[in-house]
């Protein structure tokens, strides 16, 4: 049978659309692809050396150490040309010492969460977390508990996850939503910085599209010696499917990570879902991922140092990080929370 002039037009007029279509899906994760190959080895090594090194003096909170890494960090956005958040003074936002006064826990000086800020293209209000707290155990008995693992990794990360977003800004690819960069402190007493934060959130929590929390991703656990590049995730699907399904996605697309559920069993007794900052994100109904590589013998003891992290194994998963924030920032539709 002919197929009539009409018939062809059509047909030719949906192939073309077809094409458009695939071309931008192409060009989207092009970009994406792009971006995440420049994410730095050495810049990982530089923030955890620099973190948790002598001169942070454990980073304790409202102490001297703690203050020494605040500003750094602070400095980092400033030469990154990335905007302090509303209501902060110069990217700080006061966590007073008696809101960090709770029973059987030390009594705290002032501390500071810092908290930088990307503004959305197309989305501005609705907001993504990235989060870390900086804060470590500081000094006893004259050895000084560094923290690499715990958490300057999950604070370099963030920081350089921050850097090549706003490379992508500066190519005019910038996120859709807007993205909050939280670096909380008073993690180790209470998770004292993110409460704060949630209680007194500086972007309303109504408008949250979700929280991804790293804390500890520089280390191996003895589970996974020899098994291949994995990561521990937990939370992901108990408030939000959308989340748990992009998750996976974003994995398999792009890294290829083990993605280890263990923790996420409601019935862990270490309870690992209560023990970091996604928590108070979590319990304000906000959905969250709490990325984490599992404990190993240095956890809370002076040889937690960075010439023990392995930047290798690191790497692709601040590369999974970031890849599950530029999807969440840049998908057509938010996550939904569960019924």
């Amino acid at each position: 049978m002919k197929h009539s002039n009409i018939y062809i037009f059509i047909s030719f007029f949906f192939i073309i659309s077809s094409f458009g279509q695939k071309n931008n899906q192409n060009v989207k994760n092009t970009d994406l692809t792009h971006y995440l190959k420049q994410i730095e080895k050495e810049n990982l090594i530089t923030h955890v050396t620099t973190l948790a090194a002598d001169e942070m003096e454990g980073r304790r909170t409202g102490e001297t150490g703690q203050k020494k890494a605040a500003a750094y960090i602070r400095d980092f956005y400033e030469l990154q040309n990335i905007s302090a958040a509303k209501g902060t003074s110069n990217y700080y936002q006061k966590v007073p010492s008696e809101f960090m006064q709770r029973p059987f826990s030390p009594t705290l000086s002032d501390s500071e969460n810092v908290i930088a800020f990307i503004k959305g293209s197309e989305f501005p209000d609705q907001y993504i977390v990235l989060s870390a707290h900086y804060d470590h155990i500081g000094m006893a008995n004259g050895e000084i508990y560094n923290g690499a693992d715990d958490n300057a990794s999950g604070t370099t990360a963030v920081l350089e996850i921050a850097r090549v977003f706003q490379k992508a800004v500066k190519e005019g690819k910038g996120p859709k939503r807007s993205v909050i960069f939280l670096h909380c402190t008073g993690e180790e007493y209470g998770l004292h910085g993110s409460r704060f934060y949630t209680q007194y959130p500086l972007y309303p929590l109504e408008q949250t599209i979700a929280n991804l929390n790293v804390d500890m991703i520089g280390r191996i656990d003895d589970k996974h010696i020899g098994t291949g590049d994995y990561i521990y995730l937990v939370g992901a699907d108990r408030l939000s499917k959308d989340l748990h399904n992009l998750s996976e996605a974003t994995n398999k697309k792009y890294t290829n990570l083990i993605l280890d559920y263990t923790y996420n069993d409601p019935n862990d007794r270490e309870m690992i879902y209560y023990r970091s900052d996604h928590y108070n994100f979590a319990k304000n109904n906000v959905p969250a991922i709490f990325y984490y590589n599992g404990t190993h013998a240095d956890y809370h003891k002076p040889t937690d140092t960075s010439d023990k992290i392995m930047y290798d194994a690191m790497l692709p998963r601040v590369q999974l990080i970031f890849a599950t924030l530029w999807e969440l920032a840049n998908s057509n539709k938010p996550i939904k929370r569960n019924n």
